[in-house]
């Protein structure tokens, strides 16, 4: 849609098209509508960055709670939310060998032991193979860092996100 039909919508419109794009969060898209002081898509895209931004870290790790585990129950169960499941299949998250599956579901438990909220990374960005990769890697880091670099990777997520609801008068860097 334009951005001028995204400036018109209704809440309950805006709600409909935008509550998703941080995983089961309606509350940032609530909030960004009430701003409604969009020119363009780098506009809202900023509002979505700002809201998280602007979370104390508890509500951080609240957000990031929110996002299913790569390849796990909710994948299993055919629960994930359609954007959930786009990108998890995009990664070839939703093809793993079963050697794969196993590294994934035992890394994933390490993980949220050890952060308390699951490993969130951009699937359309990655692919199994790099995800794996920087799962490993991110393991190791500091609380603190891996809170901030979580929360870079939902920005990248709503970035997506959002570009394929809103289509931009002019290319938007990411």
């Amino acid at each position: 849609m334009d951005i001028s039909v995204v400036i018109s919508l209704s809440y309950e419109e805006f709600m409909e098209s935008f509550g998703n794009v941080v995983e089961k969060y309606p509350l940032v898209a609530a909030t960004v509508w009430s701003q409604r002081l969009f020119a363009s898509i780098d506009d809202i895209e900023g509002a979505f960055a700002g809201f998280l931004d602007s979370l104390p870290d508890s509500d951080k790790e609240g957000v990031l709670r929110r996002f299913p585990d790569l390849a796990g129950r909710e994948f299993r169960n055919g629960t994930l939310s359609p954007e959930s499941q786009l990108e998890q299949n995009q990664a070839g998250m939703t093809r793993l060998e079963p050697a794969e599956a196993a590294c994934i579901t035992a890394l994933n438990t390490q993980y949220k032991q050890r952060f308390g909220f699951p490993f969130v990374i951009c699937g359309r960005m990655n692919d199994k193979h790099t995800i794996l990769l920087h799962l490993h890697q991110r393991l190791t880091n500091e609380h603190s860092h891996e809170l901030a670099c979580a929360i870079e990777e939902v920005k990248k997520i709503c970035h997506l996100r959002l570009q394929s609801l809103v289509c931009p008068t002019q290319p938007s860097p990411m």
